[in-house]
């Protein structure tokens, strides 16, 4: 007998998994943990600085699911990364999937773009991929499972003005997404990106509406896109990819590029 979408829900298909979000206190990186949690995973949300949104997204997931904590810790410092991974892996004892989410802007006309702003934008989107996904990967090797998503930019396929540094990080992500997947196929463990095009977090919600206006005027479905897209190809990804690795799924409203 088919089994209903509704009880599939129930099944928490992933009630024996172990999260791990970066970024995960608001916008993009919090719908995700509360996806993931919604479909029963144990959920560590990281975040740098924001303990009371932080907190905000735990006390929301624990009206469905207590397994949750907010883990802090700047992403681009790696010693901090590695009390992350310490602390959930003392509190849990793995981490099956991780979603690599953290990132910032530091927008500028390369001419005028200083060595501080490639930096940042460096260090926090592209090498805390790097030094995280090096902590985590040794356990998903050993236990012969492993879901890794990138949470990439349509800027990183078509760039963006005054975005080098952004772009840049991006791009790199998905061509790390691409050779780790490689890499790490025969230990079932899929790396996968997701790649958001223009999506209405608090980022977008601070840029003057007139610019709004320009930017949905460049997108197919005529709207920005919700974190909650986002956050339902992860979870596709994560619940349902399992022969999808080393590939970008663009969730953009049909922009082309």
């Amino acid at each position: 007998m088919a089994i209903s979408v509704n009880e599939l829900a129930t099944h928490k298909i992933l009630q024996d998994r172990v999260v791990l979000v970066t970024g995960g206190s608001r916008g993009i990186g919090a719908e995700i943990a509360k996806e993931l949690a919604a479909q029963g995973a144990t959920v560590a949300i990281n975040y740098v600085s924001n303990a009371d949104r932080a907190q905000e997204v735990v006390r929301e997931i624990e009206s469905y699911n207590a397994k949750v904590t907010a883990v802090q810790g700047d992403v681009a410092n790696p010693e901090a990364m590695k009390k992350v991974y310490e602390e959930v892996m003392e509190t849990y004892g793995k981490i099956d999937i991780l979603i690599n989410n953290a990132g910032i802007t530091r927008d500028a006309k390369f001419v005028n773009m200083t060595e501080e702003q490639w930096n940042q934008v460096i260090t926090t989107n592209m090498n805390s991929i790097f030094h995280l996904t090096k902590l985590v990967l040794p356990n998903m090797i050993e236990q012969n499972y492993g879901r890794i998503v990138n949470i990439s930019s349509i800027i990183g396929q078509a760039g963006g003005f005054g975005q080098t540094n952004y772009s840049a990080a991006k791009a790199g992500m998905i061509g790390f997404t691409k050779s780790l997947a490689l890499e790490v196929a025969r230990y079932n463990i899929t790396v996968n990106c997701v790649c958001p095009g223009y999506t209405f977090t608090d980022m977008v919600a601070a840029v003057p509406e007139k610019v709004q206006e320009k930017i949905i005027a460049k997108i197919p479905l005529g709207r920005f896109g919700t974190p909650k897209e986002v956050a339902k190809a992860v979870r596709f990804l994560v619940v349902d990819g399992d022969y999808i690795t080393g590939q970008s799924i663009n969730v953009n409203g049909g922009m082309y590029m």
